[in-house]
């Protein structure tokens, strides 16, 4: 699993990636009521606003970690968006995307980094 400083996590899973926001992104936003998922197919490039979300404290952006394709979205989220209150690193990942260059995974933090990160 890698991490960025947006607070998001990339799991690779044969010639994609797996994402979502951590547990310590998840507890700052608080209970989550509504998500906006990407569309299936569509291109996007590393810090493009991809997913709205909403909480009882504050809306907030999720973008995109790298550039890439969404090739699947979780739409289990837009029905119970607390699912990523209580399961952010597994049932409550946003999307799928083919990277445009996996190596860029390279240059993101793994667990010991993003731990240093968020202290």
């Amino acid at each position: 699993m890698k991490f960025t400083e947006e607070h998001e996590w990339l799991l690779i899973e044969d010639d994609h990636v797996i994402v979502g926001i951590t547990e310590h992104a998840a507890e700052a936003l608080g209970d989550l009521v509504f998500v906006e998922l990407p569309e299936v197919g569509i291109a996007v490039s590393k810090g493009d606003e991809i997913v709205v979300i909403e909480s009882v404290k504050a809306a907030s952006d999720i973008t995109a970690p790298l550039d890439g394709e969404i090739i699947e979205v979780n739409t289990a989220l837009t029905d119970k968006p607390e699912l990523v209150n209580e399961d952010p690193l597994g049932a409550a990942w946003f999307f799928k995307m083919k990277l445009t260059d996996p190596s860029e995974m390279d240059n993101l933090m793994d667990e010991d980094a993003y731990k240093e990160l968020i202290g």
